[in-house]
């Protein structure tokens, strides 16, 4: 079942589920999309892009 974007309703892709439960709450049960989480937190769309590729870098189960 899809998961959407709590603020514009968007399909979310599962990075960036992944990218929410990593850098918010692991036990969220709705989520951001990457321009609404920008947006939230001040910062720019490349930077969340740049730390999922990290995250996958690293191993991080979540981003499977």
């Amino acid at each position: 079942m899809p998961e959407y974007c709590r603020n514009c309703g968007k399909e979310l892709e599962p990075d960036e589920i992944a990218i929410y439960k990593r850098m918010v709450n692991r036990g969220a049960k709705d989520f951001l999309c990457i321009s609404c989480f920008a947006a939230e937190f001040r910062v720019s769309e490349e930077l969340i892009r740049e730390k999922i590729r990290h995250f996958r870098e690293m191993g991080c189960t979540l981003f499977l």
